[in-house]
Parts: C-alpha cells; structure tokens; sequence
C-alpha cells in the first residue's frame, strides 16, 4: 500500500498541493539591487540617515521607482519643462504626486502599480487610502533591519543576492572604508564589472586612478594588472558571482569590423574575466540587452531594449565549456532562442524574466517555455529589485504563475499516464526556486 507521500493526486488536490509547494519553499533571489543597512539607509530611527545610502524601502521609494516616474510622465503627456520641474521636487513632493495620478485618479492596472496595492495589503495596509500620511507614519515607526526581517519573513527569500558595481563610487569608496560590508549572510555580494568589457577606454583610465598600471592597447602587462585588480577585489567581497550588463550590440566574437574599444573588449573578458572567474569557480553572469538612455530626460526611467544576436553567447560557452554562465536577456523575442541555445550548452543557464519582461503574461509565457524545452534546469525568476518591499509583489506574483504553469504541466503529464505525487511536486519546487541557484554558486 502506497504512502499519503506516493499518491498521485488529481483535480484541486492537485492544484492545491502545487500552490503550498510553490508559496512555502525558500527562494534564493539570484540578482537584486538590495543592500542591508550596513551600506547606508535614507531614514530610520536604527541607523543614522545617509543620504546617499544604497539601502532603499518605505513609501516615497517604492512610489519613485522609475517604472512608477516614467508611467508618471506618460499619464499627463509631459513635456520638457514638466520633467524638469518634476525633478526640482523632493522625493516625497515626487511620491505625493505620483500617488495621486497613477493610484487616487486613475485605476493602478498596470504590473508596477498593481505592486505597490499588492505589498501595501500585504503589509497590512489599505490601500484604498486618498494621502499617504498613513503609510508614511508606520514606515517612520520601523527600524532598517526590522524591516529586512520582516520583509524576508513575509516573502519567504532567504537569500538576497546583491549586485555590487566597483565602477560605482560610492558602493566602492563603502566597500573600501570597511571590512564589514559583506559579512551579512542574508546578502550574498556579486562583483560586477561592466566597463571592463563596454567601455575599456573609461575603465582603463580610472583603473590607472587606482594604482593599476594600463595602457589603451590592454599589453600583456595591462592584461596581468586587469588580473589582479579582479583578484584584489574578489579578496575584498567573497563574491558568489561576477556579472556584466551588456548592451544589445554586443558580440562574440567582435568580428572583423570591430571597432578598438570592442577589440579591447574582447580582450579583457577572454585574457583576464574568464580566466579569473575560472581560476575561482565564478560563475559569470551576463545581463543583455539594455538601450541605456534612450530618453535621458527620464534618466534610469529612460532606458529601453534591443534584441541580442544570441550566436555570440552560443560561442562564447563553446569556446569556454569550462566557465558556468547565467544568463538573461531583456527583449521577449530573443527568449526562444536562449532557451534553445541551453539546450545545447549544459555551461549555460538562463535565469529570470528580467525588467520588461517581470510582467505576469510574459512570465507564464516564458516560463512554460523553459519547462517545455529545458525541464526543471532554470532558474524562473529573480526580483531585480531596488526597493526592499518590491521583494513582497515581486516573489507574491511570480510564485502565483509558477504555480499556475506547473500545475498545468503536471496535468498534461498525467494525461500521458504519468503519477504525479506531493515529493515530486515539492522536489521540482524546491530545485526552481532554491536548489538550482544553490548548486550553481555552491554556496550555503
């Protein structure tokens, strides 16, 4: 006699027992923009404010966030002066504003808006309120690491991967100034590099600021101190991880009709990242398909995509078999051939439905797909998240559809035949949500 463990379940049972797996397994949120408060926070009563402190949460943040300013601007046709004025405004002047058109004279339908109302219910407001006096009142009452508990305890992440730019003045002059900043094992670190490889001109020139002895040419001796630059810094942060953000023109290899600053390029990811994250067990993430700045009147709310020649990642985990890749690209037209392209290379993994794409449409789309073409051997989703309480709608919708799609294959399989039991659905939960990310880093 089969155990309760054994048993293939059907109907609602089935649909039940998917949707408790799916919202009660940890998650390890593989890519964030979140930091603990060691890193500075705006307000609070716990720590002393910091201005530029890279730890964002409350009201006012979530309500600026610039998927939120640029459907803002779009809602009352801005022009150039309007933008202007807004940014003269005080970030809570920008939060009153914005509440007032996107969620008080208009119905809040769109993703980014549905997810404040999501993480406000959640949290334990209402959020059918006119002002937000309210919101702002219990924000002020809460402590930064309280809020981090909470926030983690509410959502179910464990781990909260952060992303941590040493092109970024003012992460890198925090990270030099302590040896603390990423002891917090809720916040693993991620050392990332973009200019490296985007804009070696720039990044030769302030690597050389540093005491990193370059040259524009990237010279066997240039190469070497590239090295050891990645070294110094992956000694500084533990990382479990490097990354890059690359733009949709990139490629691999450049080709003939390369310009020097591509060349360059080339040469320090296959000459210094690639052997240094091999030498480490890194794996090295690639983020593609960012248009940055395509209005620079909205600033971070400006940026759109590109599609991305995905035969240039292709080569670049045939060249290297030896180096594990992550990957996620912005535009939805290339999702098909990336999953078809980690089919071929068992180096490569995608991850996430990234920006545009954390949408709850395209995320069943592109997730149904990777189950259909790569099995279990993904990593769905991760939060990208800049603002703390964005971790609360963010993992709240995607577990929804993950369940959603999940449930729906499980049918088909046992339409073929197939029992499906609880282990098996709590197994594939847990391996999506915590164990891929889990043995890739081959962390704790």
């Amino acid at each position: 006699m089969s155990t309760k463990s054994e048993e293939s379940l059907r109907g609602d049972a089935l649909f039940d027992a998917v949707g408790n797996a799916v919202s009660k397994t940890p998650i390890w949120d593989l890519h964030t923009h979140l930091y603990p408060s060691s890193f500075g926070t705006g307000h609070g009563r716990e720590v002393k404010p910091d201005a530029n402190g890279l730890m964002l949460w409350g009201i006012d943040e979530l309500l600026t966030y610039h998927y939120l300013v640029a459907e803002f601007f779009r809602s009352i046709g801005a022009d150039h002066a309007a933008i202007q004025n807004f940014w003269a405004l005080s970030k809570c002047e920008q939060a009153e504003l914005i509440w007032k058109r996107l969620f008080v004279e208009s119905t809040p339908l769109s993703e980014a808006c549905r997810g404040v109302v999501t993480t406000l219910a959640r949290l334990g407001f209402d959020p059918n309120e006119s002002t937000l006096d309210g919101y702002r009142g219990w924000f002020r009452d809460q402590s930064p690491n309280g809020q981090i508990d909470s926030v983690m305890a509410l959502t179910g992440v464990t781990r909260i991967t952060m992303t941590n730019n040493v092109f970024d003045d003012n992460e890198r002059q925090r990270w030099l100034h302590s040896s603390e900043l990423g002891s917090d094992p809720r916040f693993p670190p991620v050392l990332r590099f973009d200019e490296l490889v985007c804009d070696w001109p720039n990044a030769g020139k302030r690597l050389n600021e540093w005491g990193y002895v370059v040259d524009v040419e990237l010279s066997d001796s240039a190469v070497n101190e590239v090295k050891r630059f990645l070294e110094d810094w992956i000694a500084r942060m533990n990382p479990v991880y490097c990354a890059m953000s690359l733009p949709p023109s990139w490629r691999f290899p450049v080709g003939e009709s390369a310009d020097q600053r591509q060349r360059a390029g080339e040469r320090c990811l296959v000459s210094a990242v690639l052997p240094v994250c091999q030498q480490h067990g890194l794996p090295l993430a690639l983020m593609i398909g960012v248009q940055r700045g395509v209005n620079p009147l909205l600033r971070e709310a400006g940026d759109s995509l590109g599609l991305v020649d995905v035969s240039s990642l292709g080569a670049l985990c045939r060249e290297h078999p030896s180096q594990q890749v992550l990957c996620t690209m912005l535009a939805r037209e290339n999702q098909h051939e990336l999953a078809v392209t980690a089919r071929k290379f068992p180096n490569l993994t995608p991850f996430g439905c990234w920006w545009f794409l954390n949408n709850p449409s395209l995320i069943e789309e592109i997730s149904r797909m990777r189950l259909e073409l790569l099995g279990t051997s993904f990593i769905p989703q991760h939060s990208d998240a800049r603002v703390l309480e964005q971790l609360v709608y963010k993992w709240d919708h995607s577990r929804t559809v993950i369940a959603s799609v999940l449930a729906d294959k499980y049918q088909d399989l046992q339409a073929a035949g197939l029992n499906v039991t609880q282990k098996m659905i709590e197994r594939d939960a847990t391996r999506l949500l915590h164990d891929n990310v889990y043995q890739l880093l081959n962390r704790g």
